[in-house]
């Protein structure tokens, strides 16, 4: 296995199995909790550190990919790592494994389960928050030491960290990941052109082509539908094609979408967004518990399973469509300067991320910083499994905070 992994990184065939793909993303959907830039960290730990499926500038590069489109961009992410591993299926059971341990959790709590009842004021749940901050923390440093390891891309990164910390705005993240994309073409090309690792896709440019043409087929037509049945969806495909930055940037898109016409009350809405902040995985779940509450037929286990595959359908097609053309983008040298003023911009991102909603959502005490600090040299020094340092997070949360 461990040859296989080095040679995918280097870039070598797939190496993996829908079985494989599965596994490793369903740990993950289980322990991934922080948001989406946690995920991100999470993602670099499990499968550039510990499991060597890509290396870090393949992965950055993905993470700048997905930032610029719309959706959930560790959704994405995971969905582009499981389709350079596993290929199609690969891409199927990285979503199914790291989406549907959430989305159940919602669905249940929908019906009326009252397990997540006050979670979000629990100790564990405080917790797994702060184990979120060392987790982005270690990621940051990582990706800051191979992607903007020199005086001009470290300028880039906190450049771009301190005018999002000042204008927390998500579309600016595309403005800043465009002008890094600029400022890296005219600034940072070198002599000698970098290899660059080839991306093993399974994805076609002819069925690129088609992605797209659905993407925008359904953006015109499904608004046109809504009097025949297809209102709800078309409100959720609206939803995750429109919003920039994932996570909770969809919740003003969901709310104006399902509250007014009366499918979802103000207080279901509430309840559910608080539920969706003691599950792991990604937030855009809470579609598949507005569907289940729905008064709108068909509600239930069926409402929440449409609402989730709206939401979601988005991000595969955009994923799908944009990158046979990206893997051949990368490899020119005018790109690759371009990319080096992209992956420093991302660092940014990341960084500023890290300060909010992150750090400020998470430590609020010395007690706090004093865990987070731990679980970071637990990570960083001992190198101990991202999976059990989140469990000893959520058990010293339950026990001290």
């Amino acid at each position: 296995m461990a040859s296989t992994d080095q040679e995918l990184a280097a870039g070598g065939e797939r190496g993996g199995s829908f079985f494989e793909v599965l596994a490793v993303f369903t740990r993950l959907g289980l322990t991934s909790f922080g948001g989406p830039v946690a995920h991100l960290g999470y993602f670099r730990t499990e499968l550039v550190e510990r499991r060597r499926w890509l290396d870090d500038r393949t992965y950055a590069d993905l993470v700048a990919l997905c930032q610029f489109l719309p959706g959930p961009a560790s959704s994405q992410t995971g969905i582009a790592v499981g389709l350079l591993r596993a290929g199609l299926p690969g891409a199927l059971a990285a979503w199914l494994g790291f989406t549907m341990p959430s989305a159940v959790l919602m669905i249940a709590f929908a019906y009326g389960v009252t397990l997540l009842g006050g979670a979000a004021d629990a100790g564990w749940l405080h917790g797994l928050k702060i184990v979120a901050v060392a987790v982005v923390a270690q990621a940051v440093w990582g990706m800051a030491r191979s992607l903007a390891p020199d005086r001009p891309r470290a300028t880039l990164a906190v450049l771009a960290a301190a005018v999002l910390l000042v204008w927390p705005v998500a579309l600016l993240q595309v403005v800043l990941i465009v002008l890094g994309g600029l400022l890296g073409w005219r600034l940072l090309r070198v002599e000698a052109t970098e290899a660059v690792a080839p991306l093993p896709l399974a994805v076609s440019r002819r069925l690129a082509l088609v992605c797209w043409v659905v993407f925008f087929g359904l953006l015109v037509l499904l608004p046109l539908l809504r009097p025949f049945g297809l209102a709800q969806f078309d409100s959720f495909f609206r939803a995750g094609s429109l919003v920039f930055g994932g996570g909770h940037v969809v919740l003003p898109l969901l709310q104006a979408e399902v509250v007014p016409p009366g499918w979802v009350t103000p207080d279901q809405f509430i309840a559910g967004y608080g539920a969706a902040q003691a599950v792991p995985g990604p937030l855009f779940t809470f579609a598949a518990y507005l569907g289940a509450v729905s008064s709108a037929p068909p509600g239930g286990w069926a409402g929440g399973l449409i609402a989730l595959f709206a939401i979601f359908l988005p991000a595969w097609l955009l994923v799908l469509g944009a990158l046979p053309f990206w893997a051949q983008l990368r490899a020119r040298p005018a790109a690759q300067a371009a990319l080096r003023g992209v992956n420093a911009v991302v660092v940014g991102v990341l960084l500023a991320a890290l300060y909010d909603p992150v750090w400020t959502s998470a430590i609020q005490a010395p007690l706090d910083f004093a865990l987070a600090l731990i679980c970071f040299g637990l990570l960083m020094i001992w190198k101990a499994p991202p999976w059990a340092v989140v469990v000893g997070a959520a058990a010293a949360g339950a026990i001290l905070l």
